[in-house]
């Protein structure tokens, strides 16, 4: 937001009456501006209730951070913001958020200004709420005007006093209003840095081959371009390091077989290894060219065993934001346990060369490292692998978090591990590159180690001589996050069943309840025989991790003890074991339903059976009757023409007769009364007449009859019943039958179209079939008589079924628009869902296309509504 709009809104409030603004014009709060303006800033979205019937209203702790980067951006607040993973609806997201802002927040909580209320998600994980309490609300009221006019002209629509809310679209954070108004947040959109980087593998990890090579020579190129996209211009760095050495971990389930397949993958054994890798499948291998996107990944490979490991170099050749260079090169080392590591080695960033490296630059280069480090992996591993990937993180593989280690020589300023953790700017830097501080501690005089919820830090000049404890470190660590996000999805799959199981209630009364319930079921099946299989991966991985010893030098000592390393083999064992009950008993409740699924569909095919008896019983007695209805029918037209026939001579020879004339009766005389059997013929002949024009008759009437259009329509949708019988009172109703049956109430009611010329002057016959009870429409028959409707104004079928269906959806019959609206969707299917909202391409490479979308895409939408 510019001053000019701020200045404009600031005038308009100064003119709103003081009783309105129920403050005063200056006081003191005891808090800085940015605390003032953050604690109104959540009394705006926050309400407590007046009364036992009224509710509280609080304000979620990702939607504030949101607000807060906004403020940032608009210049209300001045802290600073880094890039951070965040889970929202089960898919992980890079976030910018504000560590000082979240400092300001637990600030604002320990004087007890607001207050925290702690809930869980739908995927199990705690959500933080945020509420200004009494002794907040007091607060406020010393808050001066021209303070809360400054939060007031960002927190609300251009011009008015509607409040913007966070909404989440699945892919964008949006600001929006009561009226529409729309405004996309930038806060996804992460920023780059230029820097130059070599490959790093610790060399623990090493098994002969030849060394790393070193991009030093090019350290100068980040520094001549020295461009970043960084939204914040006044970045506050307090902490920086040098000799910055970064290894990203994660755990891929891996096995003897996957590594043979693995170097085989980037040939590893052929006389010129390596090469350019991409995981895009050919889908025509017998052709004679492939095109593909340039942007690949070059890799050399540097050592490897046929069945236990390979290490390798990779080249990213990314594009990149113009005037922002980034040589990116990893050393790259994959395990048959499945530890996966990924080093780097900082050469320089922007126009600094190995030293002084800021942790504000640094969080945006981890960004890339985590997105770049998912591309590369995912282009060597196998498409089996990809999948167990693909159902451990819903769909959303590209993106799972994984443990930073940051190893520098020097910090600066150099503490005490006490002095660090401040809960201040300290420990707000520190936060935007290992997460949420735990701890910290002095190795010795001059290292330190501070732990994160995303990775731990280690800096001092001894900091590279205990990479082998910290490997082994991220071995049990990179298992331990994955058994995290591994247990959260047996959680999801039991809401899974429990959905399916809300399906199956619904077969007695749902016509596509049964085939529903049938494929989530194979779909459920498949993903307990997968979650089984990723198991027997841990635990095979749990047996080949080895307890390194305890160093003998004090300070290996003392970081052996503070990693807690000794323990941490059984702990995983043990929560393994707890997780092979959890999904023990997800399997028995698959089969429980799988019997229910198959009690269900016993009952709808004796129901079934017993319909189709009786439907067989009254088409026979009906057959009968048409056939005795059909040859009395023909007997009745023929004594019928005769009977005419003769009561027409009747009326020539009753009571007055032409034979009474003069000029008749000398006729009659000689011709008739001469010939015995003249006027029987006469009669005959007369018969014969009448039964041919009856026939032609009702010819004509059966041609026409048979000219009937039938238009069978099955439906099985959700529709509003009242507005139904609106549609209905407004036709010409005909028959209604009604027939309980359970949980199902089934109407079938027919009518007549009232207007036959907008039908082409003939009007259709109308039959619906609906479960009044559970608002379902079943089925729509039409019965259309195109022969006697105008030649030049006859419908088609497919007419037909367009103008019944625009009429019903035109008077809102539908809800939702799909037959499953109402049915809740499977964890993977919502991120099917997603993907194909967003227009996802099946040979687009995971991660890569997020990134280049996240780097090019730099815009804000406004919508007035």
């Amino acid at each position: 937001m510019d001053a000019a709009k701020i200045a404009s809104y600031l005038g308009q409030e100064r003119e709103t009456d003081s009783e309105t603004l129920g403050d005063s014009d200056d006081g003191d709060t005891g808090l800085t501006d940015n605390q003032n303006r953050l604690l109104y800033l959540i009394d705006l979205h926050t309400k407590k209730a007046t009364d036992r019937e009224g509710s509280d209203r609080w304000i979620r702790k990702q939607p504030l951070s949101v607000l807060i980067y906004e403020g940032i951006i608009s210049g209300i607040f001045d802290y600073d913001y880094a890039p951070q993973s965040a889970l929202v609806e089960n898919r992980r997201i890079w976030v910018n958020i504000s560590q000082e802002g979240q400092s300001d927040i637990e600030l604002l909580r320990e004087e007890e200004l607001i207050n925290a209320l702690l809930v869980s998600s739908k995927s199990y994980k705690p959500v933080v709420l945020y509420q200004v309490s009494d002794k907040g609300q007091e607060a406020l009221k010393s808050l001066a005007r021209k303070e809360k006019e400054t939060v007031n002209a960002f927190a609300h629509k251009p011009d008015s006093r509607e409040l913007l809310r966070t909404s989440w679209d699945g892919e964008n954070y949006w600001l929006e209003s009561s009226s529409g108004y729309k405004k996309r947040s930038t806060t996804t959109d992460t920023e780059d840095v230029s820097y130059v980087s070599s490959a790093y593998i610790p060399q623990c990890l090493r098994y002969g081959g030849r060394p790393t090579m070193s991009n030093a020579h090019r350290a100068q190129e980040s520094g001549q371009a020295s461009i970043d996209n960084i939204r914040d211009n006044d970045l506050e760095e307090i902490i920086t390091l040098n000799s910055v050495s970064m290894i990203i971990a994660e755990y891929i389930p891996f096995g003897a077989n996957q590594i043979v397949q693995l170097n085989n993958n980037v040939g590893s054994t052929e006389r010129v290894q390596g090469g350019y890798i991409s995981n895009v499948i050919d889908g025509d291998s017998s052709g004679t060219a492939l095109e593909l996107s340039p942007e690949l990944t070059s890799v050399e490979v540097l050592d490897y065993t046929q069945t236990n490991h390979i290490n390798f170099e990779a080249e990213i050749r990314f594009r990149e934001d113009p005037g922002v260079v980034q040589v990116e090169t990893f050393g790259v080392s994959l395990n048959a346990e499945g530890t996966c590591f990924y080093g780097m080695q900082l050469e320089a960033v922007m126009n600094r060369i190995k030293d002084n490296i800021s942790l504000d630059h640094l969080s945006r280069i981890l960004v890339d490292i985590q997105q770049d480090s998912s591309s590369i992996v995912d282009s060597v591993i196998s498409q089996y692998q990809r999948d167990l990937l693909d159902l451990v993180f819903i769909g959303d593989s590209p993106n799972r978090n994984k443990i930073n280690l940051i190893i520098a020589n020097e910090i600066t300023p150099h503490l005490t591990a006490g002095e660090y953790m401040d809960k201040g700017e300290y420990e707000n830097e520190f936060k935007q590159v290992i997460g949420d501080t735990k701890a910290a501690y002095d190795i010795s005089e001059q290292d330190s180690l501070i732990f994160g919820s995303q990775g731990l830090l280690v800096c001092g000049p001894s900091a590279r001589n205990y990479e082998p404890l910290l490997c082994a470190y991220l071995q049990f660590t990179t298992l331990d996050l994955f058994l995290q996000n591994f247990f959260s999805r047996i959680w999801i799959l039991n809401d899974d069943l429990k959905a399916t199981y809300q399906v199956v209630e619904t077969i007695d009364y749902d016509p596509l309840a049964l085939s529903r319930s049938r494929d989530r079921l194979c779909t459920l099946s498949k993903e307990i025989i997968v979650l089984d299989q990723i198991l027997g991966y841990l635990d095979e991985a749990l047996e080949m991790m080895e307890i390194p010893p305890e160093p003998p030098e004090q300070a290996g000592r003392s970081l052996y003890q503070r990693l807690e390393i000794s323990g941490m083999r059984d702990q995983l064992m043990r929560r393994v074991k707890d997780v092979k009950k959890n999904l023990s008993a997800s399997q028995r409740n698959l089969d429980l339903l799988r019997e229910r699924v198959e009690v269900e569909s016993q009952n709808k095919a004796v129901q079934m059976s017993l319909e189709l008896e009786k439907n067989t019983k009254q088409l026979c007695a009906l057959q009968v009757s048409n056939g005795d209805a059909v040859r009395s029918l023909r007997i009745l037209q023929t004594i019928f023409a005769g009977v005419l026939a003769f009561d027409f001579l009747d009326r020539i020879t009753g009571e007055w007769s032409v034979l009474e004339t003069e000029w008749m009766a000398g006729f009659v005389d000689a011709m008739i009364k001469e010939n015995m059997l003249l006027w029987f013929a006469i009669s005959i002949v007369a018969w014969f007449a009448a039964a041919y024009l009856v026939s032609r008759r009702m010819f004509v009437v059966n041609w026409k009859s048979r000219g009937v259009t039938t238009l069978n329509i099955t439906m099985n949708r959700k529709i509003d019943t009242a507005k139904l019988k609106d549609l209905i009172v407004e036709k010409e109703k005909t028959t209604e039958e009604r027939r309980y049956e359970g949980k199902k109430q089934m109407v079938k009611v027919a009518y007549e179209e009232t207007a036959p010329a907008e039908w082409g002057g003939s009007s259709p016959f109308v039959t619906l079939v609906y479960d009044e009870r559970n608002c379902i429409l079943l089925e729509i028959s039409v019965q259309y008589n195109r022969r006697e409707a105008r030649k030049d104004m006859v419908l088609t079928a497919d007419e037909l079924k367009q103008k019944i269906l625009h009429e019903f959806e035109n008077k809102g019959l539908f809800k939702g628009g799909d037959d499953r609206s109402a049915t809740p969707l499977l964890a993977i299917e919502k991120r099917k869902s997603i993907d194909l909202a967003k227009g996802d391409q099946p040979n687009s490479i995971p991660g890569r296309d997020d990134k280049l979308t996240a780097r090019s895409v730099r815009f804000e939408e406004n919508n007035e509504g």
